[in-house]
C-alpha cells in the first residue's frame, strides 16, 4: 500500500488510498460479501413521506450499537469476519476504535446516496469515517455546506480503494454519490465508524 493521498481544502482533511486492497482479493471479497450479507432496501421519511432507499444496505458492529438516520434506526448485526478483518486493518492506520461499518450496494448506476454529512450525534464531534469500494469504481463528490465559492471536489473511487474523512469534514462538507446511468455493475461500500455506546446503567 502507497503513501495516502492527502487533501485539505478549508474545513475538511481527506486521506485517498487508491490501493488499499489488491485487486484479486477486493474482487473476491466482494463475491463473498454479495452472497453472505443479509442486504435489506429499507424505507426512510422525507418531508413526511415513505421511500424506498435507491440502493440495499446492512448495519455491522458490537453488540447493542445502533445507528438512526432520516428516522431510520439500524441495529447492529454481528460481523462478518472478512468485514471485521478490514475494521482490524483500519483501526491502526486511523487511530480510531471503529466500533461498526454501514454496508452499501448499489446494484448499478442507478442506485445512488443524496448529498449528506455523516454529522449524527452519536458519531461525536469531529466522527473519522473510512470508505472502502469494492466493484465498480463510481464518482463519489463532495461540496462545501456554507461556502458556495468552494469548488466542488470529486473522486472517481476505484475497486479496493480506501478514502478516509476526518477533522471537521463533517461540519463543513457534505457528500453524495450521484446516479449515473453509464455504468451497470456492482459497487459494495463499506463505511467504518465509532459510534458512542450509550450508557445502560443509567
Amino acid at each position: 500500500m502507497n503513501s495516502p493521498e492527502v487533501f485539505t481544502p478549508p474545513g475538511a482533511h481527506l486521506s485517498f488510498y487508491a490501493d488499499f486492497i489488491f485487486p484479486e482479493h477486493a474482487k473476491r471479497l466482494q463475491e463473498t460479501l454479495r452472497r453472505e450479507i443479509a442486504w435489506r432496501q429499507d424505507r426512510i421519511f422525507l418531508f413526511g413521506k415513505s421511500h424506498l432507499i435507491p440502493r440495499r444496505q446492512a448495519f455491522q458492529g458490537e453488540t447493542g450499537l445502533h445507528y438512526q438516520y432520516s428516522n431510520l434506526q439500524l441495529a447492529a448485526e454481528p460481523w462478518h469476519p472478512d468485514v471485521k478483518s478490514l475494521r482490524d486493518q483500519l483501526v491502526p492506520l486511523c487511530h480510531v476504535p471503529f466500533n461498526s461499518v454501514l454496508l452499501n450496494q448499489y446494484r448499478t448506476g442507478g442506485d445512488k446516496m443524496g448529498w449528506h454529512s455523516d454529522d449524527e450525534p452519536e458519531l461525536g464531534k469531529n466522527p473519522v469515517i473510512a470508505s472502502i469500494t469494492l466493484g465498480a469504481t463510481r464518482r463519489f463528490v463532495l461540496k462545501h455546506r456554507y461556502d458556495k465559492s468552494q469548488p466542488k471536489l470529486t473522486f472517481d473511487l476505484p475497486c479496493g480503494s480506501l478514502l478516509i474523512m476526518a477533522g471537521q469534514t463533517q461540519h463543513y462538507w457534505q457528500h453524495a454519490l450521484p446516479e449515473t446511468r453509464r455504468i451497470h455493475e456492482e459497487r459494495i461500500n463499506l463505511t467504518f465508524r465509532y459510534i458512542i455506546p450509550k450508557d445502560t446503567s443509567l
